[in-house]
């Protein structure tokens, strides 16, 4: 016998790498220049030339040092730089001891959400959100909540969450910049949620737990400022990864902070690690690690992605799509012209214009557009839309 859960886990795949996959067998066939992909979330912009120059670099070191292990929770001087950024950041005061390296941030909540489950537990989420987070919460053996969308402007519709908590639960996983609405959730909005698990916390007499997914931290538009949340709230963890703000999504790295704020700071600590051991996410990426304590400050170069949404937005609004207005990241979400999104979706691939329905980020009636690709293609695309468009 194997294990069913994981057997299922395994044999389907999520609908966007299910996209991802089809778009990559339909170039052979078509040509690369005839598929639209929007599928997946892989930065086109290439890497900060600094990370290249620091990887160099790196390697003339002797390969036991460079390639070796570091301690399990990672190297002590990578976790005091990336302390030390953070704290220039956002005024806090954070050690190395406050930081785990991981494999990119799917890692940091994953033991994150292992660490702080019993049986019993609850986690709640706010819709639309990243599918996987079902997956990692559902292992952990928690059940998972889901917050419905606030579908006017795709904050958090804080009257019906509130509704779903319970003393049952652990941890709430928030995600701003948001994927998929391209959304940043406004400090007005972190307040009140603060205010309302503070508030559930006492009465309840219970520790809940914000796990703020922040891949996308850097990638905003307009002069926009993302909240950082553990200054609001103080039982939050923190699961970052330099996937997409330096460009490096398949060296996955990343790293969970426990701030020492929060309750039982200390023992949150030793279950991460721990259940980083059970799962098998010690010693992060080595040359990675290095790499992102030597480029933690980099600043992202996010004026092509902006172009991008200016120029996707502007002419998909201009056919007659509904589309939610991107504040960060690099995602529009899309109404659907029909109600069934996967339909609409299906629809599109006929064109080769491939788009992930909304069902499974918790939101039905809209699909994700993935705009961090080139410009030629948002641009050879468009009439696509138009045409896509025409036939409703």
């Amino acid at each position: 016998m194997i294990n069913k859960q994981m057997f299922e886990y395994g044999s389907k795949s999520s609908v966007i790498r299910e996209l991802f996959s089809y778009g990559l067998e339909r170039k052979k066939i078509v040509g690369a220049d005839k598929v639209y992909d929007f599928s997946i979330g892989n930065p086109s912009i290439p890497a900060p030339a600094m990370v290249k120059q620091v990887i160099l670099e790196l390697l003339e070191e002797p390969a036991e040092v460079l390639h070796g292990y570091s301690p399990a929770a990672g190297d002590p001087k990578v976790r005091e730089a990336l302390a030390d950024s953070v704290n220039r950041k956002f005024g806090t005061r954070y050690r190395a001891d406050n930081f785990y390296m991981t494999a990119g941030a799917a890692a940091s909540l994953a033991i994150s959400i292992q660490a702080l489950t019993v049986p019993g537990d609850e986690f709640i989420v706010f819709a639309p959100f990243f599918p996987e987070y079902a997956v990692w919460v559902e292992t952990a053996g928690a059940k998972l909540l889901v917050t419905p969308a606030d579908t006017e402007h795709f904050q958090i519709h804080l009257e019906a969450f509130e509704n779903l908590l319970t003393p049952r639960t652990k941890g709430v996983i928030i995600n701003s910049p948001n994927n998929p609405s391209g959304v940043v959730y406004s400090e007005e909005t972190i307040m009140k949620l603060s205010e309302i698990l503070e508030r559930k916390q006492k009465e309840y007499g219970t520790s809940i737990y914000l796990l703020a997914d922040e891949p996308y931290r850097e990638i905003v538009y307009d002069g926009l400022k993302v909240p950082f949340i553990p200054n609001y709230y103080k039982n939050t963890l923190v699961c970052y990864s330099y996937s997409k703000a330096l460009s490096m999504p398949g060296e996955r790295i990343g790293y969970v902070i426990v701030p020492d704020e929060g309750e039982n700071a200390q023992e949150v600590m030793a279950a991460i690690a721990g259940a980083g051991r059970a799962l098998g996410y010690v010693c992060a990426p080595v040359l990675f690690q290095r790499v992102a304590a030597r480029c933690a400050d980099v600043p992202s170069d996010i004026s092509a992605y902006k172009r991008n949404r200016d120029l996707l937005y502007g002419g998909l609004t201009e056919f007659g799509y509904e589309c939610v207005r991107p504040q960060g990241a690099f995602y529009l979400f899309v109404r659907s012209p029909e109600p069934d999104a996967k339909a609409f979706s299906e629809r599109a691939k006929q064109h080769d214009v491939l788009v992930v329905p909304s069902d499974s980020f918790g939101c039905t009636g809209y699909v994700r557009v993935s705009y961090c690709v080139s410009e030629k293609m948002i641009r050879d695309a468009l009439p696509v839309f138009a045409d896509i468009m025409k036939e409703y």
